[in-house]
């Protein structure tokens, strides 16, 4: 990864093992920095980040991670890592416009959203400038959907490619364990639901105040959660609740 940032070295705590760290660290959330948005004392916490002009030398400029006796190592964790949330590492997502040399709103609108017909996408900047892809993209629920059903139809839409299967098998592959019946693939959370004695295994994208968007392969269904609840406790739980107490268990088909 850091042969895209020469230009931001030397680092902060500078240690050898930052030039081991890849892409798909950040894509599954187990890079080994420091960096815990579930801890409000975490030297990598978002929060932390907000208040600096460059997000990406915020997250290079970040020390390794401890581990004390009570936390897993890599090595001891299932799919040999250890996840631990960090908005910081996607948003090194500066580093697709060093490849692709153009903006990245440009370069999304022009290869995602337009052959999915979406027009109406807000997105929110760095001090730098550049596109933040760690989160807050604002889309409308009828475009939330049809991003999880591209996904959901292996890549395409409307019988055109618009990501490779590849890559999208890749995403919705287990990468590393998040909690309890959930892991981690490329950004997607894998949840397994549970409805009465069911349980029902899903792909999603989560959202603060529980926005969730929630595909159930085996089942062929998308489902769209757009809520305000930003600051109320237990926002996602609400959200889960609803998905588990209503829609898994309405009288619809259910299988196949």
């Amino acid at each position: 990864m850091l042969d895209y940032f020469r230009d931001k070295q030397p680092l902060q705590n500078p240690d050898p093992r930052k030039n081991e760290i890849t892409i798909e660290d950040f894509l599954t959330m187990s890079s080994p920095l420091e960096c815990d948005d579930e801890n409000q004392f975490s030297r990598g916490n978002e929060e932390r980040m907000y208040l600096m002009e460059d997000w990406a030398r915020f997250t290079l400029d970040l020390p390794i991670r401890g581990f004390p006796s009570w936390v897993d190592r890599p090595k001891d964790s299932p799919y040999g890592r250890s996840w631990q949330y960090c908005t910081a590492g996607p948003v090194t997502g500066v580093l697709l416009e060093r490849v692709i040399k153009r903006p990245l709103a440009d370069f999304a609108c022009e290869n995602l959203f337009a052959p999915l017909g979406i027009s109406r996408v807000q997105w929110q900047f760095q001090p730098t400038g550049a596109a933040m892809t760690g989160g807050g993209l604002s889309l409308r629920t009828r475009d939330l959907f049809k991003f999880a059903q591209l996904y959901l139809n292996g890549g395409t839409w409307a019988g055109t490619r618009v990501v490779s299967a590849e890559w999208v098998k890749a995403s919705i592959t287990p990468h590393a364990n998040a909690h309890e019946d959930t892991d981690y693939g490329y950004l997607w959370w894998l949840q397994t639901f549970h409805s009465g004695d069911r349980t029902w295994p899903s792909w999603g994208m989560y959202g603060t105040g529980g926005n969730k968007v929630v595909v159930f392969p085996n089942q062929e269904v998308v489902v769209v959660i757009t809520t305000t609840n930003f600051r109320v406790p237990g926002g996602a739980e609400l959200s889960d609740k609803l998905i588990s107490d209503y829609i898994l268990n309405a009288e619809w088909p259910l299988t196949k």
